[in-house]
């Protein structure tokens, strides 16, 4: 087994790279902190290529294992208190699949990491089909969005990119969008339960694009108390996933 102990070694530095969009783009990798997500990870089937450690591994791992000391292992952490193991995983881009059927969340221009976690982890549990986060938003390799997952992420595809396609696609599949917005909606309650549709949520200060607006089938709003703020994106997320779909079934 390999050790590292100083903060000047070459790996170490391309490590903490990751730390950065750019890293992650450059190097084709993301870091995954803690034993849970690691373990999530293994279980599902993106490539763990290695784990670094300052402890003893009790999660069945037949590839590359480092041990480090606390100050390697603080350096690559991002929580306040280190973990105890991070892993290195390869990314992947998911193209969009030829035929779209399921419940779809669509993300225009997301913008906080824990957000961003939430609403793919709501997704999943409401046994949604897939996440489309769009051009604008943040990065879903982000170290807060995966943790704010928990462990969700490798169990539910994520797409990135522009939405301009997938409107397409759910036209030609007659798959319904369904928008947010104050303007021009009805109350979601209105709508009936349906096992096919697109969930399409907005930039939590500025709602959907109008652009996008303009493309929907129906849009809804979730009626509130009039003191009260606007819902959080990923409050309302699950209320609209669990509201809207019909056939609720555990996903394996």
């Amino acid at each position: 087994m390999k050790r590292i102990e100083s903060l000047k070694n070459e790996r170490v530095k391309k490590w903490k790279k990751l730390h950065t969009k750019r890293g992650r783009e450059q190097q084709g990798l993301f870091l995954v902190e803690g034993e849970h997500l690691v373990e999530e990870a293994l279980k599902s089937n993106w490539l763990v290529s290695t784990i670094i450690t300052n402890t003893t591994i009790s999660i069945p791992f037949s590839g590359e294992v480092i041990q480090v000391n606390d100050s390697v292992l603080k350096e690559l952490s991002r929580t306040e208190t280190p973990q105890g193991m991070i892993a290195v995983c390869q990314r992947k881009e998911l193209c969009q699949p030829a035929d779209l059927t399921g419940v779809y969340v669509i993300l225009d221009r997301i913008q906080d990491p824990g957000n961003l976690g939430t609403i793919i982890r709501t997704a999943l549990a409401a046994g949604a089909t897939a996440v489309v986060v769009g051009t604008g938003s943040v990065d879903v390799f982000n170290d807060k969005v995966i943790r704010s997952t928990q462990g969700a992420f490798f169990h539910i595809p994520v797409y990135e990119g522009g939405l301009e396609d997938w409107f397409n696609a759910f036209e030609q599949a007659k798959i319904p969008v369904f928008g947010t917005s104050l303007l021009e909606a009805i109350p979601y309650s209105e709508v009936e339960k349906t096992s096919q549709f697109a969930l399409l949520l907005g930039n939590e200060g500025d709602g959907v694009g109008e652009e996008w607006l303009k493309r929907t089938n129906k849009n809804l709003y979730i009626p509130q108390n009039p003191k009260a703020e606007s819902l959080n994106v990923a409050v309302a997320s699950g209320i609209l996933l669990y509201s809207l779909k019909s056939d609720l079934a555990t996903k394996d």
